[in-house]
């Protein structure tokens, strides 16, 4: 198997709160980022831990988010994104999207797939 893309362990789901978010430094490609996970049942969702409108983290403290009715909420501008696709549906980010990092939940491993 292509080690360059083959899934790489990020966590076990079961360390994962359901319809919590945590924070993890992960080594993508082009270099070492924070990325969101957000676990939704036996789904988690993930997203570089950057508010498009402030390019600035969107955790309130180090891995800390606040998430409200549906909503992933940008602690420095009060931007809040869709759990469930990273959308932007409030705030100053109109328009604009989390980006995405790709994972899969695969015998309760959540696996970066890149």
């Amino acid at each position: 198997m292509d080690t360059a893309t083959s899934p790489h362990h990020l966590c076990r789901l079961d360390e994962m709160l359901d319809g919590e978010a945590m924070a993890l430094d992960v080594m993508l490609p082009y270099g070492e980022e924070s990325v969101i996970l957000l676990r939704q049942g036996e789904r988690v969702n993930a997203w570089l831990n950057i508010c498009p409108h402030a390019g600035r983290r969107l955790d309130w403290a180090p891995g800390k988010f606040l998430i409200s009715r549906g909503m992933l909420v940008c602690a420095a501008h009060g931007a809040s994104f869709n759990v469930d696709n990273g959308e932007c549906i409030g705030g100053p980010c109109r328009g604009e999207s989390l980006r995405t990092v790709p994972v899969r939940v695969e015998h309760g491993d959540v696996l970066l797939d890149i």
